[in-house]
């Protein structure tokens, strides 16, 4: 383990004690005099950068001969970006981006050796990817940062490929921490850094004093397409928990609380009895989740999950992201003016995240379409409400029955007769009773709005 920059520069102090005289952490320390300020990133870099890669991938694109033509060509498309190896036996992480549609992975090393490389997993949600490549010999390898202890402040080193101009070393420091308002992701929880991160950079390494992994550098955030000295990395925790995923389990299930919540406002924390704005309130429980299981309520505040304050869904849902399906999560929570602590089984959304169609048959309006169960598992995994139930219109036929009587493909189907349609067993039981039936009355929803007819079927 290479010593820390801060106990260097500690020991270029003659005749001081700074850990002694300075009121925080004994490793961290502030430079006092010129001596200090000269001191070098090199030992670092040295120990860190083999076990940075550059990540060159190739996909076949249809490209338009001309405009005022429809005839097609195909070209190839080469991009690069950048990887962390994490295991000696060629196991590489980097981003899910930069290797989406790729048909074909290279991996150049630092000491300039070139391997074909293979996908074991892909996380679009997480926006990680990990590689394999084969090797006789033990490559360098760049070890996680076990500790969690990094602060705002703290120095820090990026390393990859900006602009394919070769392996290249930036610095700065942590901006923040736990960012949940960046990026499309609904478990974003980066680390922000100043250090000057571009194109290129994407799945290389954030580093700290100690030579340690501490996240995957993901993104900038830019107007001109440039460093403008924000950028994000995933942290280690979770770029830990997809390399073992890889490694063991193969498949990422991604845990499901089951608990709607909103963060927490000055008029909330208020009404609560806090002395600021701060965690997530869970204001709605799905039945039978983990949530509910757990013992959790509504109206409940989660304050910390695992001893790291959340203030929002993302933050939470981060942190269950972490561990592996079986575990447990430690909540604090505030109730009734008073905080607990409960353990939440880690588990996935209940539900088939890809169901079979159903195809209606008999005397009954819906002849000609198709139609899928929603369940937690296939909301979370299309992007809709994990909490919305019913039965969703997947496909309708070309003059049918379904298409005569105006049912769209993305209709929810929610009541029929009265009757509130939940399962696919509640529908199928409907259609049963009703068939032949002269008149249906049905109640979809479409785009946020509720329809209701009364459909004469003959």
């Amino acid at each position: 383990m290479i010593k820390s920059l801060a106990l260097l520069a500690s020991l270029a102090v003659s005749g001081s004690v700074l850990a002694q005289e300075l009121p925080f952490a004994a490793d961290r320390v502030v430079p006092e005099s010129q001596a200090q300020m000269q001191l070098s990133f090199a030992p670092i870099v040295r120990e860190a950068a083999p076990a940075v890669v550059n990540v060159y991938t190739s996909r076949t694109v249809q490209q338009r001969v001309s405009f005022f033509s429809r005839r097609t060509r195909e070209r190839e498309q080469n991009s690069l970006g950048s990887g962390v190896i994490v295991d000696a036996s060629g196991v590489i992480v980097t981003n899910n981006h930069v290797v989406q549609g790729a048909d074909e992975l290279r991996v150049v090393l630092a000491d300039r050796r070139e391997f074909e490389a293979q996908i074991l997993l892909t996380d679009e949600a997480s926006d990680l990817a990990i590689l394999k490549v084969e090797t006789d010999e033990p490559l360098p390898v760049l070890p996680f940062d076990t500790g969690g202890d990094g602060e705002v402040g703290d120095l820090v080193l990026a390393i990859g490929n900006p602009f394919g101009v070769g392996q290249t070393v930036t610095s700065g420091i942590i901006s923040a921490l736990a960012r949940t308002d960046v990026g499309e992701s609904d478990f974003a929880s980066f680390i922000q850094t100043d250090a000057a991160i571009n194109p290129g950079n994407s799945g290389g390494a954030l580093v700290n004093m100690d030579g340690e992994l501490i996240g995957v550098n993901t993104m900038i955030f830019s107007r001109s397409g440039g460093s403008n000295g924000i950028g994000f990395a995933i942290p280690v925790d979770l770029v830990s928990r997809v390399v073992d995923t890889a490694l063991s389990e193969g498949e990422l299930i991604r845990p499901w609380l089951g608990a709607r919540l909103q963060p927490v406002t000055s008029d909330l924390a208020q009404a609560f009895g806090l002395d600021r704005p701060r965690g997530a309130l869970i204001n709605e429980i799905y039945p039978d989740a983990a949530a509910d299981d757990a013992g959790l309520r509504q109206g409940d505040i989660v304050l910390a999950v695992d001893g790291h304050e959340v203030n929002n869904d993302s933050g939470t849902r981060f942190r269950l992201a972490t561990h592996a399906t079986g575990d447990d999560a430690r909540f604090t929570v505030l109730r009734d003016g008073r905080e607990i602590s409960l353990d939440v089984p880690v588990l996935p959304a209940p539900g088939i995240a890809d169901p079979q169609p159903f195809v209606p048959e008999g005397a009954n309006p819906f002849v000609g379409s198709s139609l899928l169960e929603l369940s937690p598992a296939f909301n979370e995994s299309v992007g809709l409400d994990s909490f919305e139930e019913g039965l969703i219109v997947s496909n309708i036929r070309r003059r049918s029955l379904a298409a005569n009587y105006g049912f769209r493909p993305g209709d929810r189907v929610v009541e029929i007769d009265g009757r509130r349609i939940v399962t696919l067993d509640d529908f199928e039981d409907m259609l049963a009773r009703l068939d032949g039936q002269e008149t249906w009355p049905i109640a979809v929803m479409r785009r946020g709005q509720r329809i209701e007819a009364d459909i004469r079927l003959f």
